[in-house]
């Protein structure tokens, strides 16, 4: 998978992403990452990229035509490869859907997405009217720009691409698959702190671990994310076991 960040701080997400996991899955070539400098499409000698509000307001927005002229140069680079390819542009904004889980999962399956970052006010909007596709936010609040976001983003949805984690069976079962928290883990020493690991997970009884670690997701899941259970797809079993935690 390509990910193309549109950028005015190139090295402030390379610098983020290059390490532990993501760098190794780009070292190994499961994933290919580029920053592009908005900045390198400036039309003036300063590489001035914004300019005043027309009706007024605080601040600066980001011109147009630097902005059109960078993921231009993406998508000729893409469509060399591919000349059916219609990649998706992503501007990152508190005015997007909010990111989850199961967008992360629609996105894993791209070849190439483009990732717009926006800084000061924002971006001229006629730009964004001819290349977005899709607007995303991380959070009902605002940042300085898009480049954490991006990094969020790009996080996310690389570890649902085959080959990025050494086990792949852990990004299946992380929190929010099927719309649970993930359950309670444990490792050695098998005391601790006068805490003990439960039995069950020493027995060596997969099947009673596999029903010991599902309950333990509803129960987190009702107790810090009641509302995630309103999408999940719960059994009668799984039914009974939450009755018994809003008894309690």
């Amino acid at each position: 998978m390509h990910f193309y960040i549109l950028t005015l701080f190139p090295d402030m997400v390379m610098n983020g992403l290059t390490d532990s996991i993501i760098g190794r899955a780009m070292k190994n070539g499961y994933l290919k990452i580029e920053a592009v400098n908005i900045r390198d499409y400036a039309f003036n000698k300063h590489q001035s990229v914004d300019d005043y509000p027309y009706g007024g307001g605080a601040g600066m927005l980001m011109q147009a035509e630097p902005v059109y002229q960078a993921y231009s140069a993406v998508l000729e680079k893409i469509k060399s490869e591919n000349p059916e390819a219609q990649p998706r542009v992503v501007y990152l904004s508190p005015q997007g859907g909010t990111f989850s889980q199961e967008m992360a999962e629609d996105y894993a399956k791209e070849e190439d997405v483009i990732l717009l970052c926006g800084h000061y006010e924002g971006i001229d909007e006629r730009v964004l009217e001819e290349i977005v596709t899709d607007y995303v936010s991380i959070g009902d609040y605002v940042l300085t720009g898009g480049e954490l976001p991006a990094m969020v983003m790009i996080d996310t949805i690389s570890r649902l691409i085959p080959g990025v984690l050494h086990n792949d069976v852990s990004a299946e079962f992380d929190s929010f698959q099927d719309n649970l928290l993930e359950y309670p883990q444990y490792s050695r020493p098998e005391e601790w702190h006068g805490k003990k690991v439960p039995e069950v997970l020493m027995s060596g009884h997969h099947a009673n671990i596999e029903k010991w670690r599902h309950e333990q997701s509803l129960i987190r899941t009702a107790k810090n994310r009641p509302d995630l259970l309103e999408k999940a797809e719960l059994t009668e079993n799984d039914k009974k076991v939450l009755e018994t935690i809003y008894k309690v």
